[in-house]
């Protein structure tokens, strides 16, 4: 069974699993937006935010397995925004080496990335820097 499910799991955590498949990443696009829109990130930069996140997705889903699950964490500061997306992995692929361009486009879009990948998991933490009031 296909499912998505969104989870407050504290006042300044939001947790979002869906399926790692393609078709699915327009619900963490809209989330991304929602909730970056909500915390009045300005338009440009709600925009560059949904683009990183979603391209960080299509990284794990090029590596994830048949059938598993895509797990968005969205982890709100007080000075910077944490959306860290993770998946399990086939222990014979890898997230593209540091040089990459995507790690680049990556960096430009937030203000910092930190990537972990172990045997039978990966997660990208993407931070972007809360607008200020």
């Amino acid at each position: 069974m296909l499912h998505s499910t969104a989870v407050p799991l504290a006042d300044n955590v939001v947790a979002v699993t869906v399926p790692a498949d393609g078709g699915w990443l327009g619900i963490l696009r809209t989330a991304t937006a929602g909730l970056a829109a909500r915390l009045r990130f300005a338009g440009d930069k709600i925009e560059d935010l949904r683009i990183a996140v979603d391209e960080a997705c299509a990284m794990l889903l090029v590596i994830a397995p048949s059938g598993a699950d895509l797990h968005c964490r969205f982890e709100i500061g007080e000075a910077e925004l944490g959306v860290v997306v993770s998946a399990p992995v086939d222990g014979r692929k890898r997230l593209p080496d540091g040089s990459a361009f995507v790690w680049k486009v990556l960096n430009g879009l937030t203000s910092r990335v930190e990537v972990e990948q172990s045997a039978d998991s990966a997660s990208i933490r993407l931070v972007t820097e809360l607008p200020h009031s």
